[in-house]
């Protein structure tokens, strides 16, 4: 089981502006919840062949803000392996921005430095190999 110790996954996603939840176009935290969801249900059905089930979340961070028209990069790097049991390190970094403006409304930049918003550890079980 060690063998798929270290395997890393990452997704891109775009930030819809029908998720904007709260003033400035911010969206909720549990938004990065979703794609930590997603992305370790991929990681389950690759090292195992299951979707497997999320069990719990550790020590989540709410880091920086997540906003609407925000490319968000979200990573998820397996840390230990049980016998059912696997333990998740998950990211979510903000890789681009909206920068809208009154003459150019779907204006978006590329950020020179990805910003980490949210980081989380969490632990799925899948079925025993």
């Amino acid at each position: 089981m060690n063998d798929i110790v270290g395997t890393r996954l990452v997704h891109r996603r775009y930030v819809p502006y029908s998720h904007a939840h709260y003033a400035g176009n911010l969206v909720d935290g549990a938004y990065s919840l979703g794609l930590f969801g997603d992305i370790a249900t991929d990681m389950c059905i690759t090292t195992d062949g299951d979707e497997g089930l999320f069990a719990s979340y550790d020590d989540v961070q709410f880091l920086a803000p997540v906003r609407a028209g925000d490319v968000l990069e979200v990573s998820c790097e397996l840390v230990r392996a049980g016998t059912r049991s696997r333990v998740m390190a998950f990211a979510v970094a903000v890789v681009a921005r909206g920068a809208a403006t009154t003459d150019a409304p779907g204006a978006a930049t590329v950020l020179p430095e990805p910003i980490v918003a949210t980081t989380a550890l969490g632990t799925v079980v899948v079925p025993p190999r």
